[in-house]
This record gives structure tokens, sequence and C-alpha cells, in this order.
């Protein structure tokens, strides 16, 4: 198990995520707390994974506000925690959870990109912190393989280059979070 920290660059916030690699996938647990749109929040999350990177499980909970829980069955199927259909994200294999760099290691992993390629894709926004849940249009180019990706989030007309560590996981998000360095 890891444990990893970033801090936003878009005001105060932390975060502290345990990534788990299993045999049978991806386990993370998350702790956020942040501030967006004059809000502050709190946010407890877990994330499961297959082995190839697709979302089976996401639980969201926000302190003393609301919850979310999505079941995927990594072929672009969802449903709620009581099991109802979600029919506005169906096809989208992908989370992002708005309060997080966590969530870009889901299609930066799964796609596998050549280096120069780039790819259009579907994904299930989760906003923060009302956890509202839209389908939104996002494209991700690997620029250098397993170092550095562009995210493209067409859906709002923003667009960074990422720095990754070997798992995958965000070092450097240009203007929004950037990995704290672990105490000697």
């Amino acid at each position: 198990m890891r444990e990893v920290r970033w801090a936003s660059e878009e005001g105060e916030g932390i975060e502290h995520l345990a990534f788990d690699a299993r045999s049978e996938g991806f386990h993370i647990e998350s702790a956020v707390v942040g501030q967006r749109y004059g809000r502050s929040y709190g946010l407890f999350y877990t994330v499961t994974c297959d082995p190839q990177w697709r979302v089976t499980h996401a639980s969201l909970r926000v302190a003393g506000g609301v919850e979310l829980e999505l079941h995927g069955n990594g072929a672009g199927h969802w449903r709620d925690g009581s099991g109802r259909t979600l029919d506005a994200i169906e096809g989208c294999i992908d989370i992002d959870i708005a309060a997080t760099p966590f969530t870009n290691t889901l299609p930066i992993r799964r796609l596998q990109l050549a280096e120069g390629e780039r790819k259009l894709i579907q994904v299930a926004y989760i906003s923060t912190p009302d956890l509202e849940v839209t389908r939104v249009e996002q494209a991700y180019s690997c620029i250098e393989l397993n170092r550095e990706y562009r995210y493209e989030g067409i859906f709002r007309n923003f667009a960074a280059n990422m720095k990754i560590d070997e798992d995958g996981l965000v070092l450097d998000y240009p203007t929004l979070f950037r990995r704290l360095t672990p105490p000697a």
C-alpha cells in the first residue's frame, strides 16, 4: 500500500490517499478537505477498480452532507446504491471526481495510450461538494509514455499537461494540484 498527498492550488485544500494494488484490482481510499465555489467541505471516498482499471465501485460521502454510491460493470453500465440503472452515464467507463487528481489515473492507466496518441472519452463527472453526476466529454493524450499526459476537459474548455509517477498517480497538475513531498 502507498500513501500520497496533494495540495490544492485553487485555494485551501489537501488530500490524503491510500492506494493498494491487489491481485483482483485496485483499491483506493481518500479524504479530501477543500473549498470550491466559496464552500468548504470534507469528502471521504473509496474507489475499486478491476485489473484493467475499470471502476467497479465508488462510494463518496461529504461530511455532514450528501452521499453517493456507484456500481459499474466495467463495460459502461452503472447502478446507484439502491440498484437503479443510471441511464445518464450509460457507456461511461471512467469517473472524474472534481476534488481530486486521482481520477485522472483511471483513464491514463486504462487507455494504455501510445506516445503521441490522443483518445476522446465520455466520463461520469462528479461535482463537489454536491456530488451531482453528469456525462462529460474529455480527451487524454500521451506526451511522454508513463511520464506526462495531457488532459482536456472539453466540457469546460480546460487543458493541462500532468506529470505522473510509476503508478500513474499525478505528481503535478498545473493550476489545480501538486503532490506534497513526504517527510524524511
